[in-house]
């Protein structure tokens, strides 16, 4: 089985997005370089943050989301992001009434139904956890293995949370990986166990 990896782009002061889900400038970083980071081309970033950026990529089996970063972006309109093979989606609600049964989303109930299915859909390779609030859920578990962030130098003052509103201290180890890429610092941490 692979890792279980939280992650997510986060300002200084620790959020992912704003209160109104706009995550503003922390993915500016993602085209503000010169190397094209996926076949699409819309995405560039340094040389640096490639070599760190893309390997992660590529180690991704499955991705866990919550149903409102879903909703919110539509379902990917039925394809994972970044070429993921499979999303897993926390939710309390069935798939989207018409939703196409063969597309690579799967719809759970609860953190540990999510992160049990993911690290089946993805073998070997590394399951991706969401930041934000099903992110601190799993983390709160004790499900993560690796905590990724890509550090943008903005402070948002409010919004929603790297953690969510997890209530629970766990120690991180020395982070094993800082890179400091154009407007961005990679950190990687291991969960103390």
């Amino acid at each position: 089985m692979g890792k279980v990896v939280m992650y997510s782009s986060v300002s200084v002061d620790g959020f992912v997005a704003d209160e109104n889900d706009q995550p503003g400038p922390l993915f500016d970083w993602l085209s503000g370089g010169d190397v094209p980071l996926d076949e699409s081309g819309a995405l560039t970033v340094s040389q640096t943050s490639y070599d760190y950026t893309r390997p992660y990529w590529d180690q991704i089996g499955a991705t866990i989301v919550g149903r409102h970063v879903f909703d919110m972006t539509d379902g990917w309109d039925r394809e994972p992001p970044g070429g993921v093979d499979h999303v897993v989606v926390v939710t309390h609600r069935p798939a989207p009434e018409g939703w196409d049964p063969e597309a690579p989303f799967h719809f759970v109930d609860g953190v540990e139904a999510a992160v049990a299915t993911a690290q089946e859909l993805a073998g070997d390779r590394m399951v991706e956890v969401s930041a934000g609030d099903v992110g601190g859920q799993v983390f709160a578990a004790g499900l993560i293995d690796e905590v990724r962030m890509d550090v943008v130098p903005v402070v948002f003052g409010a919004g929603k949370r790297y953690f969510g509103s997890v209530d629970v201290q766990r120690l991180l180890e020395n982070p094993d990986v800082m890179i400091q890429g154009n407007r961005v610092l990679h950190l990687r941490y291991q969960v103390r166990r």
